[in-house]
């Protein structure tokens, strides 16, 4: 998350923001997991997994930069936009890209299987990211990456308590999961198959030669049809 930079908030599409806060509802165990008392049809994904209840109201409010609104981080994962702008991510031949908040030499980034819930990004905000939030500048690792999986979410987990069920802990849990029925989600996590990882400062170096490159082409044709047409 991007914390406030120069005075000017750069407020994450992710973010979660004052206005988006819903009660939470009442969970019942029923159907051999947990429910909502008043569960509407809309509540659970594709593979049956409860979500967590959330407001859609982004910049109403103040943003709560700590925190992730469940909506947007799944539909950003899904659709591979950008976590900063909500557009399309950077994707090229190489893969797509993501910076996660990892030292270079972290043994899981050596091989296929590396978990995150951070959704991907376009170059300019992933270099923003970098500048900007305390965490990745102490270190990050910009990866590309070539195959990923959709593996499973993040949320409170529970466990049967009679008519109501009890939390007792929170984490991770895979689709394949004897547990997934028991999640309340909060976010999607991704398994990074296959990747390489790259040079931020060499991505984003070649991606202004290509801007400009395409500035002069289209930007060129643009000016001709103003000129023909007397503007």
């Amino acid at each position: 998350m991007i914390p406030p930079v120069g005075g000017a908030p750069v407020v994450p599409y992710i973010a979660f923001w004052s206005s988006e806060h819903r009660p939470p509802g009442i969970l019942v165990t029923g159907g051999g997991g947990i429910a909502y008392a008043d569960e509407g049809p809309y509540e659970r994904d594709d593979m049956g997994v409860l979500w967590k209840r959330v407001g859609i109201s982004p910049g109403k409010g103040r943003p709560e930069f700590g925190n992730v609104h469940f909506l947007r981080q799944r539909r950003a994962m899904r659709k591979l936009l950008c976590q900063i702008c909500g557009g399309p991510s950077d994707r090229t031949h190489e893969g797509t890209l993501w910076v996660v908040g990892e030292d270079a030499d972290e043994p899981e980034l050596h091989k296929p299987g590396y978990v995150t819930t951070h959704p991907p990004l376009c170059v300019p905000c992933a270099v923003t990211s970098v500048e900007a939030c305390p965490h990745l500048r102490k270190r990050h690792v910009a990866l590309r990456v070539q195959s990923f999986v959709m593996a499973g979410v993040h949320g409170a987990l529970y466990q049967p308590g009679g008519l109501f069920p009890v939390a007792y802990d929170v984490g991770g849990v895979a689709f394949e999961s004897w547990r997934l029925p028991w999640v309340l989600a909060s976010q999607l996590i991704v398994e990074l198959l296959e990747f390489t990882v790259v040079d931020l400062e060499a991505e984003h170096a070649a991606y202004l030669k290509q801007t400009e490159a395409r500035q002069k082409v289209f930007g060129g044709r643009q000016n001709a049809r103003l000129r023909r047409a007397g503007r």
